[in-house]
């Protein structure tokens, strides 16, 4: 994996403030790991002790529920930094990051992180605004769980999908999710997701073919997400 000075990765993220000189200290002192589809980068409750630099890949954010269920919170993909939140709190995790795909992620020390707080306040302020954007999609959810019905979320997570995470050449969704994934998404059982799909799925607004799901009427999407 390169330097981090070279990774253009840091240009998405905090670190995009760091001078040439924080960066090569930085990349004296980070681990990189390949993590494959599936396997955690690290659970709710690990004490995590530094940042995770995500290189390439998507991984989902979630949260355990007292009824055991997994609630999908965030996904999130290349140029992006994970716990942050945790090691400025000096608390544990509160939330899992699993890989949806095989996954580069790069590991930098919290005892290395933390100097540049009082170095860098660009850096600061950087990170202190990515956790406030990650408070603000938090609020967002929230309200959209409580006055959206199953069918609006749907339709708006589909888009969300599309837009944020693109597609492949034959012009399915790039990030594949599991029906159980999207009801997680969307807050509901998986059986009523795939009924949704199917009749998005029926009216055109959508085509499913296996696992792959194709947007095929866009404004008709965005309605549905009104």
């Amino acid at each position: 994996m390169s330097k981090c000075e070279q990774c253009i990765v840091r240009e998405f993220s905090s670190l995009k403030a760091l001078n040439k000189e924080e960066l090569l200290k930085i990349a004296d002192c980070k681990s990189s790991y390949i993590i494959k589809k599936g396997e955690p980068i690290f659970e709710e409750g690990e004490n995590v002790n530094g940042i995770f630099c995500v290189r390439d890949g998507v991984c989902k954010l979630s949260k355990l529920s007292a009824n055991g269920k997994d609630q999908i919170i965030k996904l999130v993909s290349k140029g992006e930094l994970l716990g942050q939140r945790s090691m400025i709190s000096d608390e544990p995790a509160n939330l899992s990051a699993i890989a949806l795909e095989d996954m580069e992620v790069c590991f930098i020390p919290k005892s290395e992180i933390m100097p540049l707080f009082n170095q860098n306040n660009a850096f600061s302020m950087n990170v202190m605004r990515a956790i406030c954007g990650d408070l603000k999609e938090a609020d967002d959810h929230v309200v959209d769980m409580a006055q959206k019905t199953v069918r609006e979320r749907l339709a708006e997570t589909l888009l969300h999908l599309q837009d944020t995470f693109g597609t492949h050449e034959d012009g399915s969704l790039k990030t594949q999710l599991t029906r159980e994934e999207i009801g997680s998404m969307i807050g509901t059982a998986t059986e009523s997701c795939i009924r949704l799909l199917s009749d998005f799925n029926k009216s055109g607004l959508i085509e499913l073919k296996g696992k792959k799901i194709f947007l095929k009427d866009i404004k008709g999407l965005k309605r549905e997400a009104e």
